[in-house]
């Protein structure tokens, strides 16, 4: 069926497909599948420089969206490194922080970065004894001879979002990242005859494995793009140029509100557009129902939610063919196993009784860098502790909230914020929220409500607590409120819950 078709090396195997086939489209122009091998091919025997192994050294990516990045992250796997993908508009000390803990060696970086970045970069990488390359100059004229890859050799280091504590280096090997992929593969249905944009952070698990090593290991066609960019995007989605989309909900979020901002044919233009997809996914955060059934009633398509993180990939999905739960991020994916323990460290077999879950499987990431003791304390009888609670409720498993900081102990009651949140965000007045637990001499944590309104809207604690009555038990009712702009989040669109938690933030 496929003609002139190829395996990729052995550091990064697929399904056979037909080489002419475009791999890549980017704002520069298309890739073919052998024109991209050829040219990780190229840049994997840059990275030699002679060598026949670069046995595991770090080297840093910091490269936006682009035939560059894929060619050199590829190309690190290929000649027996360990890729550190690095966000290309992080912070200076973000980026040194994951530099030196990764003890990065070398860094290939995109001279079309803002030129104050590159020469911060300049100075960063001199204090540090790092190498500074570009793409252009590391592609060898003629692809060499390159390494064989064992599975267990490390491929990578992402770092967590630090949310809860310092970004910690994630270790994951070609095994690891096979996994993750191919469970993915069967699960979601994924085909050659595939397209999908790529907008997500490159230096997460969501972009740089739901998407783009997905569709690379299938002989899919993947759109990257440098960021999002609504118009764009949407021009794009409107020619059907996808079949599948995965984003984020704030992502889905402001597309909605795009979406009611056109006039009625651009509109219709684009959400029948959508509804012609096979396929939408949401993840990296919580999707509240609320949003669930507005995508569902704008496009006709049920979002497809599941459960990942950086150390195991994905581990629960709602299936692609069967029941889709709104607020429920669905079933262990094949050859992943997950279960919920007690805070005693029990197995949990009953439903309806929440606790932290656990993985273990291919997919579960290998350590973290450097860290022995974090790694100690994150596994016990060879499960991954999540650190996540979740409850099963008729073989779905839905997730309460982080226990560290999403399950708030009130008067006597472990309350999901996730799950106020998901009410207060049907609020005709609210736009977006974060409930938190505020340590409380009476209640020891007392439910708090950090909201934005929509435009020209008004609400007082009173308002809030009278509108609650009706939806909610009393103790889940927030007890205090604090109006803000807008609510601090990370790259992927997850609040930063621990800044609202800093002392005077209510004063």
């Amino acid at each position: 069926m496929n003609k002139g078709s190829q395996q990729h090396p052995r550091s990064f195997p697929a399904l056979t497909f037909d080489n002419s086939s475009v791999a890549l489209h980017t704002a520069a122009g298309e890739w073919t599948y052998s024109d991209l091998h050829e040219r990780i091919n190229k840049m994997a025997t840059g990275l030699l420089d002679g060598k026949s192994d670069l046995k595991e050294e770090r080297i840093g990516v910091l490269i936006p969206g682009s035939v560059d990045y894929v060619t050199t992250l590829l190309g690190i796997w290929r000649a027996g490194g360990i890729a550190v993908p690095l966000n290309a508009e992080g912070a200076l000390p973000e980026i040194e922080h994951s530099l030196t803990c990764a003890q990065v060696t070398r860094l290939v970086v995109c001279l079309s970065l803002d030129t104050d970045q590159i020469v911060a970069l300049h100075i960063l990488c001199h204090a540090l004894n790092i190498k500074m390359l570009t793409v252009a100059e590391t592609l060898a004229d003629v692809a060499g001879k390159l390494p064989a890859i064992a599975p267990g050799r490390r491929a990578m280091i992402l770092f967590t979002s630090g949310t809860t504590s310092k970004p910690k280096g994630v270790v994951s090997t070609h095994k690891n990242i096979r996994a993750q992929v191919t469970t993915l593969l069967e699960a979601w249905g994924w085909q050659a005859k595939d397209s999908i944009p790529l907008f997500l952070p490159l230096n997460h698990v969501h972009g740089i494995v739901n998407v783009l090593c997905c569709g690379l290991w299938i002989g899919a066609r993947v759109a990257v793009f440098r960021r999002f960019e609504m118009d764009l995007l949407m021009t794009q989605v409107r020619l059907r140029k996808y079949t599948l989309f995965m984003a984020v909900p704030t992502i889905y979020v402001k597309i909605i509100q795009y979406l009611e901002s056109l006039d009625a044919g651009r509109r219709e233009a684009i959400t029948s557009a959508f509804k012609s997809m096979r396929l939408n996914v949401s993840g990296s955060a919580a999707c509240p129902v609320k949003l669930f059934n507005q995508w569902k009633a704008m496009t006709g398509q049920t979002l497809l939610e599941r459960y990942g993180m950086t150390e195991i990939g994905m581990g629960l999905s709602n299936p692609y063919l069967g029941e889709r739960r709104a607020g429920a991020v669905g079933l262990p994916l094949k050859g992943v196993d997950v279960a919920l323990f007690d805070d005693d460290g029990k197995l949990i077999d009953k439903e309806d009784v929440p606790g932290e879950i656990r993985v273990r499987g291919d997919n579960v990431f290998l350590e973290y860098w450097n860290n022995a003791q974090a790694t100690e304390e994150s596994f016990a009888e060879g499960w991954f502790r999540t650190g996540d609670v979740a409850v099963r409720e008729k073989g779905y498993y839905r997730i309460m909230g982080r226990s560290s900081i999403d399950i708030i102990k009130s008067g006597g009651y472990k309350l999901s914020a996730l799950e106020i949140e998901g009410t207060l965000l049907t609020h005709d007045k609210i736009a977006e929220c974060a409930v938190v637990g505020i340590e409380d001499e009476t209640w020891g944590e007392a439910v708090t409500a950090f909201v934005a309104l929509k435009a020209g809207q008004t609400l007082t604690l009173p308002e809030l607590k009278s509108w609650c009555e009706t939806r909610m038990s009393p103790y889940k009712i927030p007890k205090s409120l604090c109006l803000m702009q807008t609510l601090p989040r990370n790259a992927m669109g997850k609040v930063v819950k621990p800044d609202l938690k800093r002392p005077g933030i209510l004063l």
